[in-house]
C-alpha cells in the first residue's frame, strides 16, 4: 500500500490544501477527489477509440507509463502529461485540460464505478512525454485506417 500512499500524495500535493484533500478523498463513497490541472500535469483526452490504441502502442515501447485515466463509458482516455502542454497542444480532436482546469481523479488502487486509473500513478511523478504521445496517436491512427481499408 506505499506504493498508492505515495500516489495519493504526489496527486493531492495539487490541491489547495493537500492534506485535507487526502482525508476527503481517502473518506469520498465514490473514491474521486477535485483536483486542479496545470501544477504537476496536465492532461490530453483522446476519444477512446484512439486512447486505447495509442496506450497499446506506448505500452510495447515504453518501459514505464504516465498515469493514464479512462471515464465512466470508456469514451475518453486521459495522459498525464508535463504542465504547460495543454496550453501547446494544436492536435484536432484532442481535449486539454490545462491551468485553470480541474480534473477527478480516482483515488489510487480502490476500484470505481466512473472514472478509473487503465495505468495508476506511482508517486514518482512520471508523466507521458507529450512527443512519444503524439508519435503512438499517430501510429494508431494509421494502424486503425489500415484495417478499415484506408490503405489503397
Amino acid at each position: 500500500m506505499t506504493g498508492a500512499k505515495t500516489a495519493v500524495d504526489w496527486l493531492a500535493s495539487v490541491a489547495p490544501d493537500p492534506e485535507a484533500c487526502r482525508r476527503q478523498w481517502e473518506r469520498n463513497p465514490l473514491g474521486v477527489a477535485l483536483l486542479p490541472a496545470g501544477k504537476a500535469w496536465d492532461v490530453l483526452i483522446l476519444p477512446g477509440a484512439l486512447g486505447y490504441p495509442t496506450l497499446d502502442v506506448l505500452t510495447r515501447v515504453l518501459d514505464q507509463l504516465g498515469p493514464v485515466l479512462v471515464d465512466f463509458g470508456d469514451n475518453r482516455v486521459g495522459f498525464l502529461v508535463p504542465p504547460g502542454t495543454a496550453a501547446r497542444w494544436l492536435g484536432t480532436g484532442i481535449r486539454t485540460a490545462g491551468a485553470g482546469t480541474w480534473i477527478v481523479v480516482p483515488y489510487p488502487g480502490r476500484v470505481t464505478r466512473g472514472v478509473r486509473w487503465l495505468v495508476p500513478p506511482d508517486g514518482s511523478g512520471t508523466l507521458t512525454d507529450p512527443a512519444l504521445l503524439e508519435l503512438a496517436m499517430h501510429e494508431a491512427a494509421a494502424r486503425a485506417a489500415g484495417e478499415s481499408g484506408g490503405n489503397r
